[in-house]
């Protein structure tokens, strides 16, 4: 049964101090957005959403494919005027302020060192890149274009996540010891996503691999939020493919393992899983945090220093406040009003997500556990 946090341990665990959104006006303009490719499906959960906000103006959609542009204008009332062929046309001539990267993830590191010669900030569909190597080149133009890079996960906008996070800097359930991550669904073509999208999805060089890349980087990502930043000593992953027959170029199953000095992950990632999951489990010396989905946390805490006598509680995480609630809130936070980039969404997290992938990846072809250097 859900109930509400009422535990003085817990009291304060979800405040969340946060700039409250605002409706545009002269004061408040909208953000003026450009969107490069149509490929990744999460295009369409991002239009469907936030379309009509007053919060963005949508100002050109750079698509090579256009057959592609044309059916995703008519699907969602754009102008032909907004649509251009290529990238570099649309930033010299629509202008926008941010863009929007929904491409295969090998065309990151492309679509961010054309937007740094502009100076147009981006906001690309998780992971990153698909090697250390472009990562470590998206974070040169970064720097070079004064330019800010977000990460955009659907698991940071999780108010569990954040709960259990607090959870464990407050060191409620002691010092972290063991995490576990699980992140998969039963398959990208199983569960209907567009064509041009499954293309990419399931090449190895568009998308880095298959269930190891596209839901590894979550846990990943999750893993570095908690330990503040922290690179992994070690590396261990072993990837399999139940479904050849379906996915032949990539794995459909993967688990990585983390070492740090004092705690250990294990990240879970799947595209064999009879439901959907996005959740972890987080065990510390005195306690653990378990989340649930996207709003419940389940809590269990030694009573006074007596593991036997505790006992677990399901509890409704708080909602998120603004602009820590969704996607757009949170750019427009970072890029007009000067926000600091939290470290789940941040290029520095995710060249290290980007890193642990790598390594994996590596690990999973030699059989090997890959050390990482003390510094990149």
């Amino acid at each position: 049964m859900r109930c509400v946090l009422s535990l003085v341990f817990l009291s304060s665990l979800f405040a969340t101090t946060c700039s409250l959104s605002q409706p545009a006006s002269p004061d408040h303009p909208p953000l003026r957005v450009g969107i490069a490719g149509l490929v990744h499906g999460h295009v369409h959960g991002f239009l469907e959403q936030f379309l009509h906000s007053p919060e963005i103006e949508i100002v050109g959609i750079a698509e090579p494919d256009r057959q592609l542009a044309t059916q995703n204008a008519a699907r969602y009332g754009f102008a032909q005027a907004l649509l251009f062929s290529d990238l570099e046309e649309m930033l010299q001539k629509a202008h926008p302020q941010a863009v929007l990267v929904y491409t295969s993830t090998y065309d990151h590191r492309r679509v961010v060192e054309i937007c740094a010669r502009h100076g147009v900030h981006v906001m690309m569909e998780k992971p990153l890149a698909v090697s250390l190597e472009d990562a470590l080149a998206i974070q040169k133009a970064s720097f070079s274009g004064k330019i800010q890079v977000l990460v955009n996960y659907e698991t940071s906008w999780y108010p569990s996540n954040w709960a259990a996070h607090d959870l464990v800097h407050q060191k409620a359930v002691g010092d972290m010891r063991k995490v576990v991550i699980h992140d998969g669904h039963y398959g990208p073509k199983e569960i209907g996503v567009e064509p041009e999208f499954l293309s990419w999805l399931t090449d190895p060089k568009l998308d880095g691999g298959g269930a190891l890349f596209d839901f590894g980087c979550y846990g990943a990502d999750l893993m570095t939020w908690l330990m503040d930043g922290q690179r992994p000593q070690t590396v261990t992953a072993v990837t399999q493919q139940f479904k050849p027959d379906i996915y032949p170029r990539v794995d459909d199953e993967a688990t990585i393992v983390l070492t740090y000095p004092k705690a250990q992950a294990i990240l879970q990632a799947s595209w064999n899983w009879p439901f959907d999951r996005k959740d972890m489990e987080v065990y510390g010396q005195t306690g653990y945090v378990i989340t649930v989905r996207r709003d419940d946390i389940r809590v269990r805490r030694a009573a006074s220093g007596k593991q036997d006598e505790s006992r677990e509680e399901q509890v409704a995480a708080k909602a998120l406040a603004p602009p820590h609630d969704n996607s757009l809130s949170y750019l427009r936070a970072v890029i007009l009003d000067g926000a600091k980039p939290d470290d789940l969404s941040s290029l520095e997290t995710n060249v290290t997500v980007v890193e642990i992938l790598d390594a994996a990846r590596r690990s999973a072809a030699s059989g090997k556990t890959i050390r990482l250097a003390q510094s990149r």
